[in-house]
């Protein structure tokens, strides 16, 4: 996902697509640890979008206070 399309949402919609994605991540990791997964580089991709969401959240909170 886009920096510049996440810096768009919310606050409350930026933890929701963290859940998503943290899921998405374990998904990813299981299907690797059993030799299931077909792209491993999503496994990568996951975890920078992870990082992105997680700097914009504490951004925007810094900005709140």
């Amino acid at each position: 996902m886009n920096t510049k399309d996440l810096r768009e949402k919310s606050v409350e919609e930026l933890t929701a697509l963290l859940d998503e994605q943290q899921l998405n991540q374990f998904r990813l990791r299981m299907a690797k640890a059993t030799g299931q997964l077909g792209k491993s580089h999503e496994v990568a991709l996951t975890r920078k979008t992870i990082a992105r969401i997680k700097t914009l959240l504490t951004e925007k909170q810094g900005n709140g206070q």
